[in-house]
C-alpha cells in the first residue's frame, strides 16, 4: 500500500512540474503584460497562502515549504514593484508600491514571529486587487472583441 502512495506521489509530482514548465514557456511566449502580471498575483497569492500554512513550525508547519514560498513571495513582490511606473501610474503607482510594502512587511513579520498574524490581511489586499485586475483584462479583452 506505501509503494502505492508513494508511486502516486512522484506520478503527482512528475505532473505538477510538467503542467509549471509549460505555464511558464507559454509565459514567456505572450506579449500580453497584463497576462503576466495576472500570473504573478496568483502566484504570489499562492505562495503566500502556501507559507502562512507552514509558518508555524510548531502547529504542523514545514520549514521546507515556509523556506521555499516565503522566498518566493518575496521575489514577486519586487518584480510587481520594479514593474510599477510611477511617471504614468501617479497616485495608483504609489499606491500598489505601499500596498506591496505592506504584504512584504506582513510577511516578514510573521516569519520572526513564526506565527501567521499579518500574512492573511495582506494575502485578502492581494486577492482583491488580483481580481480587480482580472475584471480589467476581461473587460478589455471584450472590449476588443477577442
Amino acid at each position: 500500500m506505501t509503494i502505492d502512495i508513494q508511486a502516486e506521489e512522484m506520478n503527482f509530482d512528475k505532473i505538477s512540474r510538467a503542467y509549471q514548465e509549460t505555464e511558464r514557456k507559454a509565459l514567456q511566449e505572450t506579449d500580453d503584460p497584463h497576462l503576466i502580471v495576472l500570473t504573478m498575483f496568483n502566484e504570489l497569492v499562492k505562495s503566500m497562502t502556501i507559507f502562512r500554512d507552514n509558518v508555524d513550525l510548531k502547529a504542523g508547519g514545514e520549514l521546507e515549504k515556509k523556506s521555499k514560498h516565503f522566498a518566493r513571495s518575496l521575489t514577486i513582490i519586487y518584480a510587481l514593484q520594479s514593474s510599477l511606473d510611477f511617471e504614468k501610474g501617479g497616485d495608483i503607482a504609489n499606491n500598489l508600491f505601499q500596498l506591496y510594502e505592506f504584504s512584504r512587511h506582513q510577511l516578514l513579520s510573521d516569519l520572526k514571529k513564526g506565527k501567521s498574524e499579518g500574512t492573511p490581511k495582506a494575502i485578502e489586499v492581494l486577492s482583491e486587487i488580483r481580481d480587480a485586475w482580472d475584471e480589467i483584462g476581461k473587460k478589455n479583452e471584450h472590449a476588443s472583441g477577442n
